[in-house]
């Protein structure tokens, strides 16, 4: 009956305390290993993680566009030799892939919640917030006109990238078996 009770203590000292007990150590005639120098110098080395680049996050949102919706397809097109009829069907289309792209990868709100055209106080007289536009005075006023409401990225929630894949490549070229 005791191997079943130390069984159990074992199985919730790595549960909960992620190590065994040292009491638990001795009931099993065991004993922590301690590294010793010679060992740690022998230690093979451990490979560092794949720097992250901060373009990373841009490409990979490219990327996404591209594989959703054609988007770097469409941009690196030329498309002069197009009606203006045949350009807003394809466009209407990939509004619609892009748009839904954005929204299952970025949470986006506006920086100003209010309606174009109307007066809006400036929330901040941080540049990177509020941009003042027009004939602004050298000490810019506490509101104007809103004309774009701005955005602001509430969350990011992008899927990790794999060690073995490169950022830099938008979308792979494709080749076809015949």
């Amino acid at each position: 009956m005791s191997r079943i009770f130390l069984a159990f203590r074992c199985f919730f000292n790595i549960l909960f305390q992620g190590a065994l007990a040292p009491e638990v150590l001795t009931s099993l005639n065991l004993t922590r290993r301690e590294p010793g120098p010679a060992k740690t110098a022998a230690a093979k080395p451990v490979a560092a993680p794949p720097a992250v680049k901060t373009s990373d996050g841009a490409l990979q949102i490219l990327g996404i566009l591209q594989r959703d919706s054609r988007l770097v397809d469409f941009l690196m097109e030329d498309i002069t030799s197009y009606s203006d009829d045949q350009i807003g069907a394809a466009v209407r289309e990939l509004h619609d892939q892009c748009r839904d792209s954005i929204a299952r990868y970025v949470t986006l709100q506006p920086v100003i919640d209010g309606v174009e055209g109307t007066f809006a106080k400036a929330p901040s007289a941080d540049p990177n917030v509020i941009k003042f536009i027009g004939n602004v005075p050298a000490t810019p006023p506490s509101g104007g006109t809103l004309r774009h409401k701005g955005w602001r990225a509430a969350k990011v929630d992008l899927p990790a990238l794999s060690a073995r894949q490169d950022a830099a490549i938008i979308a792979p070229a494709e080749i076809e078996i015949e």
